[in-house]
């Protein structure tokens, strides 16, 4: 596997990838409403792809094909974090995280937060995440349910 930053030429594969996921995945925890008013048919790929600007953004490739990808605010905001299906339970997720706590020390944050799905939030609590509070959140008129959580660092950067 190999790691890199986020290129806006990855912009479509992450998408694809999002998508696909939250489809084959997801779908575990959350309706087929749900699912598709979270991840849609259609994407505006130019808004998609100015979502990782300005922020720490890295994808996974396995065999020259995307398998993951992460991004993450400078002020310590994990918005996206996403391993394709046919990669889970693989350490594609691990490394990204591992990825991600070298920046918050390079950047100082002391605070990592991120709303996490249900699907995800036992991925978050393994690496240390606590849950802040359940929620309802509103997707294209559709309720769907995650977790508020945050990371705290200890002044000991373990990347469990």
């Amino acid at each position: 596997m190999k790691l890199r930053p986020f290129h806006v030429d990855d912009a479509m594969d992450c998408w694809r990838l999002f998508r696909d996921t939250v489809h084959r995945v997801n779908c575990r925890d959350y309706s087929l409403e749900q699912l598709i008013a979270w991840a849609p048919d259609t994407v505006n790929l130019e808004r998609w792809a100015q979502r990782f600007q300005g922020r720490v953004a890295m994808v996974v490739e396995s065999d020259a094909r995307l398998v993951g990808f992460a991004d993450m605010s400078h002020d310590g905001h994990l918005d996206r974090l996403f391993v394709s299906a046919d990669h889970q339970r693989r350490g594609v997720a691990k490394l990204m995280w591992q990825e991600l706590l070298r920046q918050v020390e390079r950047l100082g944050i002391r605070t990592v937060s991120t709303e996490a799905s249900i699907t995800a939030k036992p991925f978050f609590e393994s690496v240390g995440f606590r849950v802040i509070k359940c929620q309802q959140v509103e997707c294209r008129g559709v309720s769907l349910t995650n977790y508020r959580m945050e990371w705290q660092r200890d002044g000991t950067m373990n990347a469990e």
